[in-house]
């Protein structure tokens, strides 16, 4: 069996738990077919660098997986099925250093998983100090001139 990673995007018009049904068939796809995923990585929804079929967005998900060569091209076309999908990319991991680095990218992603995601610490609300009351100030009165006596 050969290490494969699959960035997939998916289409943001979907509502989360659309998302996530997506995802699980996605990786469906990909168990039934007789791979072995190691681990996601969900990416969370992000800008595109340009519009895809009008979409601005895309949630994206990294897939770690081992199958076998034979198999890649049936999962790539269920895929390409998947209308929900906006892109895919799938990249095999062959040479001695293209494992190694597959392997490094996988503990990197269950290091993430492990992680507790970080609470966003709310920051105390600004005291509202009470500004003086403003003075009246008096206005000066209107100075007159008097025409000069000749």
């Amino acid at each position: 069996m050969r290490n494969y990673e699959n960035l997939v995007i998916v289409k943001p018009t979907l509502t989360a738990e659309e998302i996530q049904e997506s995802l699980k068939a996605i990786q469906e796809v990909i168990t039934s077919n007789g791979g072995c995923i190691a681990i996601t990585d969900d990416m969370g929804m992000r800008k595109l660098a340009y519009p895809i079929d009008k979409n601005e967005r895309g949630f994206f998900q990294v897939i770690y997986y081992s199958a076998e060569p034979s198999v890649i091209t049936e999962i790539e076309r269920k895929f390409r099925l998947n209308e929900e999908l906006l892109r895919f990319v799938t990249i095999k991991y062959d040479t001695n250093r293209e494992i190694t680095a597959w392997n490094e990218l996988v503990k990197k992603a269950q290091k993430k998983a492990e992680a507790p995601a970080p609470v966003a610490e709310e920051a105390p609300a600004p005291v509202a100090e009470e500004a003086p009351a403003p003075v009246a100030e008096e206005a000066p009165a209107p100075v007159t001139e008097e025409a000069p006596v000749a």
